[in-house]
């Protein structure tokens, strides 16, 4: 059991588990279950953290924004935000929640679900620390966007039977987070219809490249035997190439420089002594340093 279970820890981050609440700590059953392990001191870093990114939110003048957490270590695969999903202005469920898919596992299927930002910020693998990416949406594309999303209809249309960390883009065998959102988006801007097919066709028209990564032989092999994770979707020339191209948080934010181009970017983070925030899309390097023309807040219990 102990060597499964770090299989499955490996090849789950690995394979871009994508932010669920489910990370793996254990093979069949338990696989979606972690205790959570927070400090009260991470709490409350998470806590003002989830709140400067809200007043950001609000200062902005924005209604909608694509925002992106560094939910595992992808790291290893060049990546740093794993999750991301709509913050709403007008969200029924609060202001700036985050409309998104995840992975029921009671009951066993992909959900949308609606999520204040804190619980978002606290999704991340690493409470002591973290990275946040927003992408403020023009009028236009906000509008149209939150339109759909909170259709009754459209995101449900939109959903997939069955889900898989690293579902191919363009088949509509399985559905990652990620790709719900980027589909969602195409509905709202362009596809004929709220239906899977008409919205990654839309995708390719307007040349959506999802990410290409590097998974590596003894992953797609393995992939066989971990739950969630599937190669079934993905083209023979990936596989053998060592490939799998996944719909992930930077992909959906090129998508979005490319069609709106006013689109404006916030990048946060923080750490156990302060948090940093950067404007505009020059992202942050690693760690949590600030540099010249970035703003700081400093928690007032840190040393």
């Amino acid at each position: 059991m102990a060597t499964r279970t770090a299989l499955a820890r490996h090849l789950i981050a690995a394979c871009l588990a994508l932010g669920w609440n489910a990370a793996a700590q254990a093979g069949g059953m338990m696989f979606c279950e972690r205790p959570a392990k927070v400090t009260a001191t991470a709490q409350d870093h998470v806590l003002r953290f989830a709140a400067v990114v809200k007043n950001e939110l609000e200062r902005s003048g924005a209604t909608a924004a694509v925002v992106s957490r560094a939910g595992l270590d992808l790291a290893r695969l060049g990546l740093r935000y794993s999750h991301a999903g709509l913050a709403l202005k007008d969200n029924p469920n609060s202001p700036w929640s985050v409309r998104q898919l995840y992975y029921a596992c009671d009951e066993k299927r992909p959900r949308i679900f609606d999520q204040g930002m804190a619980g978002f910020v606290l999704g991340a693998e690493e409470p002591a620390q973290g990275h946040l990416s927003l992408v403020l949406l023009p009028e236009d594309q906000a509008r149209t966007l939150q339109a759909a999303a909170l259709d009754a209809q459209t995101p449900l249309s939109l959903l997939a039977g069955e889900y898989s960390a690293n579902a191919y883009a363009y088949s509509t065998r399985y559905q990652n987070c990620n790709q719900w959102l980027v589909e969602l988006m195409a509905s709202a801007w362009g596809a004929a219809a709220p239906r899977r097919e008409d919205a990654q066709s839309w995708l390719r028209e307007r040349g959506y490249q999802a990410e290409p990564v590097a998974v590596g032989r003894t992953l797609v092999i393995a992939a066989h035997f971990v739950p969630l994770v599937h190669v079934q979707d993905h083209p023979d020339q990936d596989l053998r190439a060592q490939t799998m191209r996944v719909s992930m948080p930077s992909s959906i934010e090129h998508f979005v420089h490319r069609e709106a181009p006013q689109a404006r970017r916030l990048e946060l983070c923080y750490n156990p002594n302060h948090i940093v925030i950067r404007r505009g899309w020059e992202p942050m390097g690693a760690g949590c340093e600030a540099q010249p023309g970035d703003e700081v807040i400093a928690f007032e219990n840190s040393h």
